[in-house]
């Protein structure tokens, strides 16, 4: 009898208290590399980038296309973190402009006159 409450403590801690620790891991650390910039997703599905966060209190402030709100920490549900891009090297292929269409006239759009034009 005691081998099998041991066996569902263990089930029951393994099963569900261990991935739920992870997660909580998880998200504590996905909250603390929160950076200016990176894009956001709140609980209540409010996308946003990050403009300031200030740790002391537990807040984070959102630019929402140029309204500014504070939130808790908490309130936060995902973070995409901003991706730089790398600068352009000298060894990069630059085109030539040595090649040159034989018609440097710009596009336009057939005219009737054209249409006509083209079956003489």
């Amino acid at each position: 009898m005691i081998l099998l409450i041991v066996v569902m403590f263990a089930f029951m801690y393994f099963g569900m208290m261990r991935p739920q620790k992870k997660q909580q891991q998880k998200r504590a650390e996905m909250l603390q590399q929160m950076k200016k910039g990176d894009k956001v997703v709140t609980i209540g599905g409010l996308h946003g980038v990050i403009d300031s966060i200030d740790n002391a209190k537990g807040t984070v402030d959102l630019d929402l296309d140029g309204i500014f709100l504070t939130f808790n920490l908490s309130a936060i549900r995902t973070v995409e973190p901003t991706t730089t891009t790398p600068a352009a090297t000298s060894d990069a292929v630059q085109p030539q402009d040595d090649a040159k269409s034989t018609d440097d006239k710009p596009y336009s759009e057939p005219t009737s006159e054209d249409e006509h034009s083209d079956k003489d």
